[in-house]
Order: C-alpha cells, then structure tokens, then sequence
C-alpha cells in the first residue's frame, strides 16, 4: 500500500511540474520566438512611448476621435474586470443605458449599434466600418480636415476577414486615432 502510496505522490509531483511549469514555459518560449509581437500583448509605443495595446479597447470621448465601443469592464476598459454586464435584452438597466448612447450619438440617420452596445468582454478594440464611417463627419468637422482625408484613412485601417471568410471586417479605434493624430499633428 505504501508503494502505491509514493507513486501517486510522485506522480503528481512529476505531472505538476510538467504539465503546470514545463509545459507552459515552452509554449511561452515558443510563442515569444515566433510571434513576439503578438505574445506580448501587440503594444503600440509612439515616440518612445506606451500608447496602448492593439487587442485591448480604450475611451475615447473627445469629439475629434473615433470612439469605442462602450465598455462594460469595471470602470470601462479594465482588463482585470473583463466581463459583459449580464443584462438581459429585456433589462431595464440596459434598455436605459442603450437609449442613452443613441441619444448621444445620434446626429444623422441610425446609429451603427455597436457604437451603442458593449461586446461581450467589455474590452474589444475594434468598430465595425459602418460605425467608423458613420463618425467620420463628427471628426473631420472638430479636425478641420476634409471629409474625404478622413474617408481615406478608414478605408485604409479596415481589417478584412481572416483567410476571406473567418470573422467580420473591423477597425482599430486606437490605431485609426493615432494615424489620425499623425495626419492632422496633435
């Protein structure tokens, strides 16, 4: 009884230390080799700087940026409080939230509902183009810039589908507002 007592003991020794340290140390080392941008958090750094992370959603509410997608991270954006808000469609809470965005948002003609919904995480960095096209006359008007600069650049930061089919087309706020900061020199 007493082997079969030790064998067990160190086999899960042997295991945790495989499986729990070993294992996850070669997948990081492996991944940090091949895809070190994307193994540490695809950061944005602008003139020195830390600016970001391209896989992680930021406010922006000033009217000469592109917005966001709301967030229902802890006090917005907060990874350590990634969640959704567990509202169900029929929630008062919600109902009241979302018509207080359209509310806001809404100038010219329906709002996309993303700018008005927040996704699933709290956190997602990315609009859809309609969403960004839609806010394109709000920014070029507060930039002072030309309706079509500002056409321009979205169309250059929509990201296409995977392989042409997995995923929706999308935008990055945070890289659309830092090319936008660049072109017009804030």
């Amino acid at each position: 009884m007493k082997k079969h007592i030790v064998t067990a003991v160190l086999y899960t020794v042997v295991t945790a230390v495989v499986l729990g340290i070993g294992y996850p140390l070669a997948v990081t080392g492996v991944a940090r080799l091949l895809f070190p941008r994307q193994a540490n958090g695809e950061l944005i750094v602008r003139d020195g700087k830390l600016v970001g992370s391209a896989l992680i959603g930021q406010p922006f509410t000033g009217p000469e940026y592109f917005h966001s997608r709301p967030s229902a991270a802890g006090t917005g954006y907060d990874a350590g409080a990634s969640g959704g808000s567990n509202l169900a469609p029929t929630s008062k809470a919600l109902i009241d939230r979302t018509d207080a965005s359209v509310k806001t948002e809404q100038r010219n003609g329906p709002v996309p509902v993303d700018l008005v919904t927040a996704s699933g995480s709290g956190l997602d960095p990315d609009i859809t183009p309609a969403a960004a096209e839609y806010q394109v006359t709000r920014v070029a008007a507060e930039r002072k810039v030309p309706m079509a600069a500002v056409e321009t650049l979205v169309q250059q930061h929509i990201t296409q589908r995977q392989l042409g089919l997995l995923g929706e087309p999308r935008v990055n706020v945070l890289e659309l507002n830092l090319a936008l900061d660049a072109m017009t020199k804030r």
